[in-house]
């Protein structure tokens, strides 16, 4: 089996420093769909480096890190990127991502769950500069046709939505050169610029990546839900649910509660289609 879970998980932890600037977060940020109205003052607060602040979800690109491909290639796993869906990805902020910084990321394989159909990776960072902890992320990461082993299945709970209508309902337009841009913050899988690649993965053109909708899903619940501050971040978590294609349209539904917004994103042009589910933003 291409997937060895017990060397995958008692693997060494590998480590590695990174640094960003301002420059890599107003990249980032643009590649959200940040900068609509360009003067625009809630807009400049992702733009201009004087007046910048940034969206808690840049933790998922800073100094490009090891990445979810980086991780592909720990010991025990020997898989086919054609075969790999990014399946849910989580953030928990241990205190605010400053606008530039340089910290030590250490990455391993958290565990392998067998889904019958697929194998699911949970790759995990903890990110720390001399200050202490800055970010700990999950990346769940699907490999059809991986499972069947018998393995732990793992966590099966599910997030349920409030019983009413949502809180806020936005929507957000999707580029169609926006994956090509947001690809230049660090995720260089062709699956996001090459046709040949998107078909060879089963799909007619190329697909967003799921970190960029994650992202632009966050900037809407910070500029709707919590007046544009960031910094009132705690963790943000979601499901992958189905996926987008540049040039489509993202609705996204927030229920707001004590301390947290749970958040639904569907693409407006495929009858709502699923694209994030079991999204949850806690705050402060």
């Amino acid at each position: 089996m291409p997937i060895d879970p017990a060397k995958a998980v008692a693997a060494e932890p590998r480590s590695a420093e990174i640094s960003w600037d301002h420059k890599d977060v107003q990249l980032y940020h643009l590649g959200l769909g940040a900068g609509t109205p360009a003067t625009d003052p809630d807009e400049l607060r992702y733009t201009l480096e004087s007046r910048l602040h940034v969206l808690p979800s840049f933790a998922t690109v800073a100094g490009a890190g090891m990445g979810v491909v980086g991780g592909l290639s720990a010991p025990g796993i020997d898989i086919d990127l054609t075969a790999v869906l990014h399946g849910g990805q989580s953030i928990t902020l241990h205190r605010p991502v400053p606008v530039a910084g340089r910290a030590v990321t250490t990455s391993r394989v958290a565990a392998v769950h067998d889904k019958g159909k697929a194998a699911v990776l949970v790759l995990r960072s903890e990110v720390a500069d001399d200050d202490g902890p800055l970010w700990t992320s999950d990346a769940q990461i699907f490999v059809r046709g991986e499972g069947g082993w018998g393995g732990d299945r793992g966590p099966s709970e599910r997030l349920e939505l409030p019983d009413r209508e949502p809180d806020k309902a936005v929507e957000r337009p999707v580029r169609e050169d926006q994956a090509l841009l947001y690809r230049l913050s660090g995720d260089w899988n062709p699956l996001h610029a090459d046709p040949e690649f998107a078909e060879l993965a089963g799909f007619d053109r190329p697909i967003l990546h799921g970190l960029c909708t994650y992202g632009m899903t966050l900037k809407a619940v910070v500029d709707t839900m919590l007046g544009g501050d960031v910094a009132r971040v705690r963790s943000y978590r979601t499901r992958f649910a189905g996926i987008v294609f540049p040039g489509e349209t993202l609705r996204i539904r927030m229920w707001a509660d004590e301390g947290r917004v749970q958040v639904t994103v569907t693409a407006v042009e495929r009858d709502d289609a699923p694209v994030l589910a079991e999204t949850l933003v806690e705050h402060s």
